[in-house]
């Protein structure tokens, strides 16, 4: 019986732990990248720990709505959506990673005609024993028309938060089409 609510109290105070280090929220609440968790100067994006050229749909989660054009920021095609409304588009899923204590980024390059709502990253980080939580990068939307550009979203992983598997989606909120290439998932140490 005592060895049952150590073990509680060991799974609550990690749960705890988890959601106060995460720059997403539990179960699809809406958040922004946290505050302060900007890449630490000095380190580029980090090291790169999975690249997507996001010029073929072998290897995607669906290839549904998505489609292969030759239009590039890296000069080999790229993932092209065309939406008459609102969609979260699942790209890829990692697995298990070997990563916990620095920033997690999800770096893309995206590309944008006539786009009436707004095309974001999101990341989901997976933690078997607790749940799911995400980050979306709010705070650099794109939309309109526009030339390539850089998206970034980030995830603050504390010591022990080690995901299970980590899923990169595009969310696009409107009606027009969404480019997307030069996908890479990156971890840089956090600041001291």
């Amino acid at each position: 019986m005592r060895m049952r609510h150590v073990f509680a109290i060991s799974a609550l105070l990690l749960l705890t732990a988890i959601i106060a280090g995460c720059s997403g929220g539990e179960n699809g609440a809406e958040t922004q990248t946290a505050a302060g968790t900007e890449m630490p100067s000095g380190t580029g994006h980090g090291d790169v720990l999975a690249a997507y050229p996001a010029d073929t749909l072998d290897d995607l989660v669906s290839a549904e709505l998505l489609s292969v054009d030759a239009a590039s920021a890296d000069g080999h095609g790229s993932l092209m959506v065309i939406l008459d409304d609102a969609a979260t588009i699942p790209l890829y899923e990692t697995g298990d990673l070997d990563v916990e204590n620095a920033f997690l980024g999800y770096h893309a390059k995206l590309r944008t005609k006539g786009l009436e709502g707004e095309a974001t990253l999101e990341m989901w980080c997976v933690f078997d024993e607790v749940g799911e939580f995400f980050a979306r990068g709010l705070d650099n939307p794109v939309s309109g028309t526009t030339d390539w550009v850089d998206a970034v979203t980030l995830f603050r992983l504390e010591v022990g938060q080690n995901p299970d598997n980590v899923k990169l989606n595009l969310v696009v909120t409107g009606p027009g089409t969404v480019w997307i290439d030069d996908i890479r998932l990156t971890k840089a140490p956090l600041a001291d």
